[in-house]
């Protein structure tokens, strides 16, 4: 919506995962990026937030979702296998088994999806397209109970026949009463004076377009419906899109700030900076 919205021709785009991202923005190759909560913490020093902007949910967020074939509280001394790329929630994971539930797990990064793992792990935290797609494999369900789901396993075998599913937004929330803080807009330090310029104008197409996209968010579910299908086989109506999104705050308030703080002191009690 910015590069529609807005003159671009000062910025270049570049697309990838959180990893991806957040080891450019390190590096220096990329100067500003809607980037992970837990990035921002470990090199705090280096970065400058974007003051209004984030990806916090209150409650269930819908696409950070544990998938297990045992209750969580059975959970201790099993392997999970957690995404490579999206460091704040497998902390936050680490932050809910071993604070609120007191249980220790193996955590074991993977870059394999869902339906190719579905008969190999007692456990596995899927994240974005795979976990929509999961949920949506579920008609319906009740966080923390047992659904009627099975997902078609690939070569056979059985699937995942009553898995328990629960949502790590709704059990941040549930353990803390305060938002979770997914991802924050951070620029690097050095663009305040190395590009003072280009970098306030983009901070004010920034603000302008979050206001336009949060007025026509069915206008954008209606474009971006057939790119899910087609590039991401991800099959969801323009309301189950706008449901998802308004799930979610792009703001950055003092409450969301409480709740940032909290996961920067639960991650600093962990060792996970």
């Amino acid at each position: 919506m910015l590069q529609r919205e807005c003159d671009c021709s000062g910025y270049e785009f570049i697309e990838g995962v959180p990893s991806t991202l957040n080891r450019l923005l390190r590096s220096g190759d990329i100067d500003i990026s809607p980037s992970s909560s837990i990035e921002y913490f470990r090199y705090q020093n280096r970065y400058t937030l974007i003051e209004g902007h984030s990806i916090t949910s209150k409650g269930p967020v819908g696409s950070i979702l544990l998938l297990s074939r045992r209750p969580i509280e059975e959970l201790k001394g099993k392997t999970v296998l957690v995404p490579s790329q999206s460091a704040t929630s497998v902390a936050l994971l680490g932050i809910i088994l071993r604070k609120f539930y007191k249980i220790e797990c193996s955590l074991k990064p993977t870059d394999e999806l869902l339906d190719s793992v579905i008969n190999k792990v007692e456990a596995y935290l899927a994240i974005g397209d795979d976990a929509l797609k999961a949920a949506k494999t579920v008609s319906s369900y009740q966080l923390g109970d047992t659904p009627s789901l099975t997902l078609p396993p690939r070569g056979g075998g059985q699937g995942w026949g009553g898995v328990y599913i629960y949502d790590l937004g709704d059990l941040w929330y549930k353990n803390t009463s305060l938002p979770f803080v997914f991802a924050l807009w951070i620029a690097r330090k050095d663009c305040f004076t190395e590009k003072a310029e280009i970098f306030n104008s983009f901070i004010r197409d920034l603000h302008k377009v979050k206001e336009l996209a949060l007025q026509n968010l069915y206008k954008i579910a209606q474009a971006l419906r057939p790119l899910l299908l087609s590039h991401h086989s991800l099959n969801l109506t323009e309301e189950e899109i706008i449901s998802y999104w308004k799930g979610i705050s792009f703001d950055f308030t003092e409450e969301h700030e409480r709740g940032l703080e909290l996961f920067r002191k639960y991650s600093e009690e962990l060792g996970l900076l």
